[in-house]
């Protein structure tokens, strides 16, 4: 898991009501049963505060909450409820190890910890009200701002429920009008939350408030959206002068919430430092009943609710969220004093997960550079036939070119190939045991360029011996066809280590512009012709037949004279090695500022060895198996 998955995992948790464990007002209530963890299954310790009868408060932990309480009310619990009688169970804390409760019950038992007690649990009950209550109030204080003209009334409005069929039901208070919303539900939430709608507990698209850039304040701050990052960081701050901003603007102020409509996969959301105008792409709003604002925002980033809305955005090039799709947007809703714990938990959780981010990619690169090493030295021991043990029961790659050149033969009578290709290297050990090539009646001494040995039953030959090159498709600009038609062209961008992929950008021919011989037929290779430096020795295989797909003009396909697969194979393995990768960057010739090209000609002028067919299927096989290994 990487860093943005981790991220994404806990702001899924966040809403989920996994991030924290549960917390309880308990004042006035009597404990009936033991809580459970939200996580069935999990370890659950309890820190917890007793109020005795004098007004005092008693702090301990457990982890079984209604023994122990019971035990504080028989006189066996500790002394000091012994002499001060318990009058009911306070408040209790859920955690998930004895340690985080030990650390909790020292805290509670401290200066700080008291003061902390009284003014969040003591003097604020409200904030350990379930979501259920917290709505009413969002309720009562809208009806209000309605009354005072300062909202207009929402023919929309509704209360969401949960029948005794235990489906939940959503109610249009204008109309009465109920519907079941089951399939809208996206997951369950825990006991004193609520669903409710993104447009039922904010100010979205409900209070706006438009300027001119030419009437505003020059020093005030002028946002657009390249002023935040993706996922929602702010980069800078410019005021209205420096932005020199025109046309209208939105106002919005500090704490306002800030969503960007325009490509909201983006996730350009954050709270508002300062106040200032904006772009009319963001959306400032802000929740009612002082619910947590950051909160909103982990929610709106979470992958349920990104996936949500950009399934639901209009536009192509410039993809926007409607106000409906928003305000109609289900919220799962906790208790106050939970959505600032969750808020608190991520905001601590985050600086670990960047640092966790940052080294998982430190690794991850790592083990790409590691795997490219192996695969290479997987690929050189290959060549050199070490890769797996000789046989001499399998023949020798001397009767297998002998093979080869009989299918030349063929395929010169068949009129499918040139008669030129049937003028072979000779190339031969001498008595000094130094390898030579026969260039017309002079024998010329080759070794300076096969630098190691390869097995007995192996040969060295040139590539033109054993493959035909030929460049791909070429056309003219205007030849390319818009609707996706015709055949479609394989560009280097297509070609990856052994694989090649089809993409949402590649062009389309009309097949009358395309030579038949550049249709791509099993057993081809396919390799960048011109390329950068570094990719200069991408080669695929081609898996099946195609009579829609080509290569392109700056593509070479390379055909074996023997059709065999795990020939094509074994030679793109070859071809991938370090010393013919060398080999082909030594022929290259610069192209431009940043490319490369490699030459056909050239390339066929190259030296490779070969091994007998049966070994050629051994060396595919462990290659094959060494690589699975390495994913």
């Amino acid at each position: 898991m990487n860093g943005k998955q981790l991220k994404n995992s806990i702001l899924q948790w966040a809403i989920q009501g996994k991030l924290v464990p549960p917390v309880c007002r308990q004042a006035g209530k009597t404990l009936m049963t033991n809580p459970e963890p939200r996580d069935k299954g999990k370890e659950c310790w309890f820190t917890y505060v007793i109020e005795c009868e004098d007004g005092s408060f008693y702090k301990g932990l457990t982890d079984n909450l209604l023994r122990r309480y019971q035990q504080h009310c028989n006189g066996t619990g500790a002394d000091y409820t012994k002499t001060h009688k318990p009058k009911q169970l306070y408040y209790w804390e859920m955690h998930y190890s004895k340690e985080a409760a030990l650390q909790r019950e020292k805290y509670l038992k401290s200066g700080a910890g008291r003061e902390w007690f009284k003014k969040e649990v003591v003097d604020k009950p409200e904030n350990f009200e379930p979501a259920s209550v917290l709505l009413k109030r969002i309720r009562k204080e809208k009806e209000r701002l309605i009354k005072e003209k300062k909202i207009k009334c929402d023919k929309n409005a509704s209360i969401i429920y949960r029948g005794d069929d235990n489906s939940y039901y959503e109610k249009i208070l204008a109309t009465g009008e109920v519907k079941c919303i089951d399939d809208e539900v996206p997951f369950e939430i825990p006991q004193g939350w609520e669903w409710c709608r993104l447009g039922e507990i904010s100010t979205y698209a409900q209070i706006k408030r438009k300027i001119n850039a030419s009437n505003a304040d020059t020093q005030l701050w002028g946002l657009d959206l390249e002023d935040i990052e993706k996922g929602g960081r702010l980069l800078n701050i410019k005021t209205v002068g420096e932005r020199k901003a025109i046309g209208d603007k939105t106002v919005f102020n500090r704490g306002d919430i800030l969503y960007s409509k325009l490509r909201p996969y983006l996730l350009k959301i954050l709270v508002a430092p300062e106040g200032g105008i904006c772009t009319p792409e963001i959306i400032p709003f802000t929740c009612y009943g002082n619910i947590c604002k950051d909160y909103i925002v982990s929610f709106l980033k979470s992958p349920y609710v990104d996936d949500y809305i950009n399934s639901a955005t209009f536009g192509v090039k410039m993809p926007r969220v409607s106000t409906e799709t928003m305000t109609s947007l289900l919220v799962p809703l906790p208790p106050l004093s939970e959505q600032f714990r969750i808020d608190i938990k991520a905001k601590e959780l985050m600086p670990y997960i960047d640092e966790y981010g940052k080294a998982q990619d430190k690794l991850n690169k790592l083990n790409e550079e590691l795997s490219y090493i192996i695969r290479k030295s997987i690929l050189q021991e290959a060549i050199q036939g070490k890769l797996v043990p000789q046989i001499a029961e399998e023949g020798t790659a001397q009767e297998l070119l002998e093979q080869i050149k009989a299918e030349k033969l063929k395929l010169v009578k068949e009129g499918k190939l040139k008669k030129s290709a049937l003028n072979d290297s000779v190339i031969f050990r001498g008595d000094d045991n130094k390898y030579y090539e026969q260039v017309a009646d002079c024998p010329i001494c080759i070794d300076e360029f096969l630098p190691f040995q390869i097995p007995e039953t192996w040969v060295w030959c040139k590539i033109k011996d054993l493959l035909d090159i030929q460049t791909g498709a070429s056309f003219k600009k205007e030849q390319a066809n818009a609707n996706k038609k015709g055949i479609r062209i394989l560009r280097g961008g297509n070609i990856l280590p052994n694989k090649y992929i089809f993409k949402d950008d590649d062009v389309f021919v009309a097949k009358e512009f395309v030579n038949e011989n550049t249709l791509l037929k099993r057993n081809y290779i396919i390799t960048p012709a011109v390329t950068s430096l570094e990719n200069i020795g991408k080669m695929t295989v081609v898996e099946k037949d195609y009579n829609d797909v080509s290569a392109g003009g700056f593509v070479f396909i390379i055909r074996p004279y023997l059709q065999e697969f795990t020939h094509s194979l074994l030679i793109a393995f070859f071809l991938q090695s370090p010393f013919l990768i060398e080999m082909m960057r030594g022929i290259t010739k610069k192209s431009g500022a940043a490319f490369y090209n490699l030459g056909k000609e050239r390339l066929k002028e190259l030296y490779i060895p070969l091994p007998p067919f049966k070994e050629q299927q051994r060396i595919v096989a462990q290659i094959e198996k060494l690589f699975e290994q390495l994913h």
